[in-house]
């Protein structure tokens, strides 16, 4: 079997794990179950998965049709997670996200009703159509695990991920997300436009009478379980990560600071979800430790949405990504 990272560039996983790890083994062939409705987009699954490992949230960048939501449905129901979607507009308010507390006229009083957040895989659907004061309802959920409402603290379902889907922003009708809740984003990965062989599958796919809106008539099976996901954790928090790696780690985050083309590096909240990853991409490629390799294949997707361009630089049509490759060519790797 082979795997991709994150970063859509293509890297054997050991042919040998199957068998050896029920666990990994399970987490690895969600990916076969997902490709049965996604076709092309095996990096941005890889990135889901090491989110869920990692415990954090997803934030999915691509123009529309690229079957970001698609995605995100057809994960969870291969990993038997409950999901609920939110479809961010304009005039969504922050208790359609929360929940809110509704009048019983029948026992006098007020009871909680639940929003959309009490689950375990939130999609926020175009997350960035939506203004800040409700992008804002979501920051609690995503730090603390939990919602408060009216001086009451409710516990969110366990696992729980928020993955967030945006267009570019440079299209009509956006609201770019603020900087405190982008470094609450523990990945954000790019869905590409498919290669022709990829969108000809696509289209053959429909006109054979592939519906998106019914994942079991694409044949999407479980093939993991919230309990295999809760080892799987476990077995990723024992992955040892030497002192030359972990140093490996912090120069790569502090050469964004000095980067010129920055004028916002990455902060300490960033470090840490480079070591968080590497650990997941680690285990999940069959090992108990990580190497800077595993550092190299995290850094752009843990760290472009923490970081913010010169406006000279935009200009001059340098990307984050450009830089961060740069960074991971020039600093000093440990041996």
């Amino acid at each position: 079997m082979s795997q991709e990272t994150p970063q859509s560039t293509a890297t054997p996983v050991n042919d040998g794990l199957k068998g050896q790890d029920p666990v990994r083994q399970a987490l690895l062939d969600v990916r076969t179950e997902v490709a049965k409705a996604v076709v092309g987009q095996d990096a941005a699954v890889t990135g889901m998965l090491i989110a869920l490992l990692a415990n954090g949230h997803v934030l999915l960048e691509g123009v529309p049709g690229v079957a970001k939501t698609l995605l995100v449905r057809a994960l969870s129901t291969a990993l038997s997670l409950d999901t609920r979607r939110i479809q961010f507009t304009p005039d969504l308010m922050p208790g359609d996200v929360t929940g809110s507390l509704i009048y019983d006229s029948r026992k006098e009083e007020f009871t909680f009703r639940e929003g959309p957040v009490f689950t375990n895989i939130l999609l926020a659907d175009e997350i960035n159509r939506t203004p800040p004061k409700t992008q804002a309802s979501l920051l609690e959920a995503m730090e603390e695990k939990q919602v408060s409402v009216d001086g009451i603290s409710r516990p969110l379902p366990e696992p729980f991920i928020v993955a967030a889907t945006q267009n570019p922003v440079e299209y009509e009708g956006t609201y770019p997300l603020p900087e405190a809740q982008l470094d609450r984003f523990l990945l954000k990965l790019t869905l590409p436009l498919p290669e022709r062989d990829d969108e000809i599958e696509v289209i053959r796919r429909h006109s054979e009478g592939f519906d998106p809106r019914d994942l079991a008539a694409a044949g999407v099976q479980p093939a993991a379980s919230a309990e295999d996901l809760g080892r799987a954790r476990l077995a990723v928090s024992q992955v040892t990560i030497s002192p030359e790696v972990l140093g490996y780690i912090v120069d790569v985050v502090r050469a964004t600071r000095a980067a010129p083309s920055f004028q916002l590096g990455v902060s300490p909240r960033g470090a840490t979800a480079l070591l968080n990853t590497s650990r997941a991409w680690a285990w999940l490629s069959g090992r108990q430790y990580v190497t800077p390799d595993d550092v190299k294949v995290l850094a752009i997707p843990a760290l472009r949405h923490r970081i913010s361009l010169h406006p000279e630089a935009q200009m001059d049509g340098v990307t984050v990504d450009d830089v961060l490759s740069s960074i991971l060519a020039t600093v000093p790797v440990p041996r």
